[in-house]
């Protein structure tokens, strides 16, 4: 009777786990904040595993105080879904967002307009509770293992990008281009073995784009 309680038990505790598989990450960022909450006034970023990789983000960016909110796998839905625990409890002075890519890659029926309304819906749901705050958009990047990919991403970063060109207090970063080679194609050399995330080169690269961005 004992075991098949456990076997129970067991069950559910797996079946809620894969109904929110996010749920580590939230309970870390929610430990780490117990531990110590991030003061006001910093530079939050959110957003997928380019962000939850950039563990020395610090280091490259020394003159500003960020908060990294990032975690693998994310996309706009899930930003949308979690944002009172990864973006409301902080009091950011900015609010930089790398995400998007994801929900192309997960599912094969998102299009670049789909990504373009699910940011539009984070946009206003953000601004309803920071009404002003500066944000910055990184556009997705072509990653060379989801080059296939190509024409739904660069759809989405231009509706983004002409959205955002309308809205005050924000900046639309295009790191596409610069993340290509000279032949159009990818830039191998930037990206790790796995050839969808940035090596130190990379991360160099998106540092020289997004940082005349980022307020003092």
């Amino acid at each position: 009777m004992k075991r098949n309680c456990l076997l129970v038990l067991l069950f559910f505790t797996n079946a809620l786990t894969f109904a929110q598989p996010f749920a580590s990450d939230i309970a870390a960022f929610k430990k780490q904040d117990s531990l110590s909450f991030p003061e006001k006034g910093q530079i939050l970023f959110v957003g997928s595993s380019s962000f939850t990789m950039w563990k020395d983000v610090q280091s490259y960016l020394p003159d500003y105080k960020i908060i990294n909110r990032g975690f693998g796998g994310l996309s706009l839905t899930d930003v949308i879904h979690f944002a009172g625990k990864i973006i409301f409890p902080y009091q950011p002075k900015q609010i930089v967002i790398y995400c998007g890519e994801n929900d192309i890659a997960v599912d094969s029926t998102v299009t670049g307009t789909i990504v373009y309304k699910r940011f539009k819906k984070l946009f206003y749901l953000i601004r309803k509770s920071f009404t002003d705050i500066p944000l910055v958009y990184i556009s997705m990047k072509p990653s060379p293992s989801r080059w296939v990919m190509k024409r739904k991403m660069t759809e989405g970063n231009r509706f983004i990008e002409k959205f955002l060109r309308k809205k005050k207090n924000t900046r639309f970063v295009n790191v596409w281009d610069a993340m290509l080679g000279v032949d159009g194609l990818p830039n191998q050399e930037i990206f790790l073995k796995d050839k969808l995330h940035m090596n130190a080169r990379g991360y160099a690269l998106w540092q020289k784009l997004i940082e005349p961005y980022f307020m003092k």
